[in-house]
């Protein structure tokens, strides 16, 4: 049927039939982002630089401005959503997650290691400095021989940059031994392999 006899049947007139047919479409925007857009590539720098922090603290960063990014007006759910977008939200559960890794730091210490090589410190310190900005310095220390194993420095705080100064303390704990930290961590006698426990407050995606 065509719609100038579907209309004649009805007895409306076209144009009410079209208006109807429109309202009732289901396809729906994409509709313009304006405030999201205006925010994105600064919200994305945010988001990799601190990558741990959520959306509402990288609203109040970008809200003050940091770094490279210039201070300016953006909403908590703006932030929010830009960051969703881009597929750079925290993951569901993460402030669950991050007390049960905080009650695992404080049961690391009720029974202190008695040797070298069985519990590690590590955590990211900022080193401003009058000129040239803030540094990031990657440390890990051995907690019962009180030695500074890496002190990495970096101008981000990520995933990469964390492995990166573990990678130099496994490398330094070879040079001061003469063993691999491996073979530090094998009982002689039995062949079992110690654990090497990290405790940290460095939460990367």
């Amino acid at each position: 049927m065509t719609v100038v006899a579907f209309c004649a049947q009805l007895g409306i007139p076209r144009p009410t039939w079209y208006r109807w047919k429109t309202a009732g479409s289901s396809v729906k925007g994409p509709w313009p982002t304006p405030a999201q857009d205006a925010v994105e590539a600064d919200a994305k720098a945010l988001a990799a630089t601190w990558d741990a922090w959520g959306h509402r603290k990288l609203a109040e960063l970008k809200r003050v401005g940091i770094d490279d990014v210039e201070p300016g007006p953006v909403t908590d759910s703006t932030m929010y959503r830009t960051l969703k977008r881009n597929g750079l939200c925290l993951p569901t559960g993460y402030t669950g997650e991050v007390r049960q890794l905080s009650g695992a730091r404080r049961e690391a210490f009720i029974t202190p290691p008695t040797r070298r090589n069985r519990l590690w410190q590590a955590d990211f310190s900022e080193f401003e400095t009058a000129a040239q900005g803030v540094w990031n310095l990657g440390g890990v220390a051995d907690y019962w021989a009180k030695v500074d194993l890496a002190c990495t420095v970096t101008v981000t705080k990520t995933t990469t940059d964390a492995i990166a100064f573990f990678e130099t303390a496994l490398v330094e704990v070879e040079v001061l031994l003469g063993v691999t930290w491996v073979q530090d961590l094998t009982d002689p006698i039995t062949g079992e392999i110690a654990t090497l426990t990290i405790v940290t407050d460095i939460h990367a995606r």
